[in-house]
């Protein structure tokens, strides 16, 4: 096994959530500098159907108007909006951009752009930073897409929310063992 090899399985092997982080984050220099590294990401035909979108401090309230509109609205409802999109300080808004295409469905260009979450928060992980991913049923709501300013044929597939690592979870996480008998068979 290659060194290379092993540094990444290590990387898969230790990759964790962390849903509660501290106030720092990576600079956007440093965000841009991993976002660079996307462009190995498996893309049929190249069309890179994504974008993300970096919301720091007052942006993230973006997430908040839309949650809470899709939500029936209310003050209540935008506080409570408003303090889950700033449970970290940088939240990257996973966004779909598909493109016309003979050869590649839209259900592949999404695939495209869940890869590339997938692999930017592993990327975040590796460099040190807290990173989850959150959704949820009101994520591709016309008041959240509004919010975010996307594009007519622009949807949204989530958030990464980001930001340093609280000393108490910079532990190993135990995990569910896989059974690979369960997920990986042949067609005899």
């Amino acid at each position: 096994m290659s060194d290379q090899h092993a540094d990444a399985l290590e990387a898969v092997r230790n990759r964790r959530s962390h849903s509660s982080v501290t106030e720092e984050a990576p600079s956007s220099a440093e965000l841009a500098e991993l976002v660079a590294a996307l462009s190995s990401v498996a893309d049929h035909s190249g069309l890179r159907p994504w974008r993300l979108i970096e919301l720091r401090g007052d942006d993230r309230d973006a997430i908040a108007t839309g949650l809470a509109a899709a939500d029936g609205g209310g003050e209540k409802g935008l506080e409570k909006y408003t303090k889950k999109a700033r449970r970290a300080p940088l939240v990257l808004a996973i966004v779909v951009k598909p493109r016309p295409s003979g050869k590649v469905p839209v259900w592949e260009q999404e695939a495209v752009a869940s890869g590339v979450a997938h692999l930017l928060s592993l990327l975040l992980h590796e460099a040190g930073w807290g990173v989850i991913w959150r959704t949820g049923t009101l994520t591709r709501t016309e008041p959240v897409h509004r919010a975010h300013r996307l594009a007519p044929d622009e949807y949204l597939l989530g958030w990464l929310y980001v930001g340093g690592i609280p000393e108490k979870d910079r532990k190993q996480k135990p995990r569910k063992p896989l059974r690979v008998d369960e997920v990986l068979g042949t067609l005899t």
